[in-house]
């Protein structure tokens, strides 16, 4: 890769806090200028909200190293420093969105098991959702027509007579 060099004057407090972190993060000052200016370029793509919600947690001293070292590795890899922050939100995202597509997968073979057993619901993807009166077409059966009993009915051949006395 190509590079140029880029030179300016800043405050003096501000070269010293910058100083610190390069110290903190062991990273060098062009690593640091690129990654600052690869966010502002970046801050369109990759907005934060405005109005953002705070998620936080604690892990393990084993975890935490881990994920320090795979930051370090990746900045390595790739010439780009990447924040814990960017980092556990893209996981976050990709957990998600794993999710998601798990859950419309359940979703189609739930409707696909119904279809095959005769029963659409009223408001399927299938179907719109426009045939508010939809039913399963094993409930449209003529009232002559004689059906297999229910699992869940009770078959007696006791017969039950009421005795009524009117006076």
């Amino acid at each position: 890769m190509e590079t140029k060099g880029v030179t300016c004057k800043i405050p003096l407090d501000l070269h010293n806090r910058i100083s610190e972190e390069i110290r903190e993060t062991e990273s060098t000052m062009s690593k640091f200028i690129e990654m600052v200016i690869r966010e502002h370029y970046e801050k369109g793509v990759n907005k934060t909200m405005e109005k953002g919600r705070t998620l936080a947690f604690q892990v393990s001293e084993e975890l935490f190293q881990r994920v320090k070292e795979y930051l370090d590795r990746y900045e390595k890899a790739y010439h780009r420093r990447l924040t814990q922050k960017e980092f556990v939100i893209g996981l976050i995202e990709q957990a998600l969105e794993e999710a998601e597509e798990e859950f419309e997968a359940a979703r189609a073979a739930e409707h696909e098991e119904q279809a095959e057993n005769g029963w659409e619901p009223a408001e399927s993807p299938e179907n719109g959702g426009d045939d508010e009166d939809a039913m399963p077409e094993s409930w449209n059966q003529d009232e002559d027509e004689e059906t297999e009993p229910d699992d869940d009915a009770i078959e007696t051949d006791e017969s039950f007579e009421t005795e009524e006395s009117y006076e």
